[in-house]
């Protein structure tokens, strides 16, 4: 069995939600990459340089941030690495880290709502079904983008059990 990287007293179920994120996120973003790179996955009536810094830029956003949840497992999550400038070796505040996590998980419900509601009503040329040209294509998006709708619930239960046992750390330590 593969072994995750963790703190020694994260939830087995919290590591393997928190390095699961980032997975789901990939195949999303392979498709948005292929898209960019000419790949018959869609249609693309008008394919600018604009277009392709877009894809490519929301692509590293969304990893980025999908790496985050790794923080609310690991050491990095609870004191800041030296190398960043001004936070280097200061502790990471709870709060701020289960808020900011939280607020991230809200937001990917609206956009998951968002994306539905465009996709199921056809909402104009936003629709990415407006774009695809057959079933192969619309199989490929479906399959690349529905395990996005768990970004939102497994980011929602890492950060609650980052925040309880960042909650039950710090009693623990008061009372000593």
């Amino acid at each position: 069995m593969m072994k995750l990287k963790a703190l020694p007293n994260v939830p087995r179920w919290a590591v393997l939600a928190a390095h699961a994120v980032p997975l789901i996120v990939l195949p999303s973003s392979i498709w948005r990459v292929a898209l960019t790179f000419g790949a018959p996955v869609a249609r693309v009536d008008d394919p600018t340089l604009g277009l392709a810094a877009y894809q490519l830029g929301l692509t590293v956003l969304a990893e980025v941030l999908a790496f985050l949840t790794l923080g609310l497992v690991r050491e990095w999550g609870e004191v800041f690495p030296r190398w960043l400038p001004f936070l280097g070796g200061r502790p990471v505040g709870a709060r701020g880290a289960t808020s900011a996590a939280l607020a991230g998980a809200f937001g990917l419900v609206a956009l998951t709502c968002w994306f539905t509601y465009v996709v199921y009503a056809g909402v104009g040329e936003y629709s990415p079904v407006a774009h695809i040209e057959g079933p192969l294509q619309e199989t490929l998006l479906y399959a690349c983008y529905l395990p996005l709708v768990a970004w939102a619930p497994l980011l929602t239960a890492v950060a609650v059990a980052y925040h309880r046992r960042r909650r039950s750390l710090t009693s623990t330590s008061l009372t000593r």
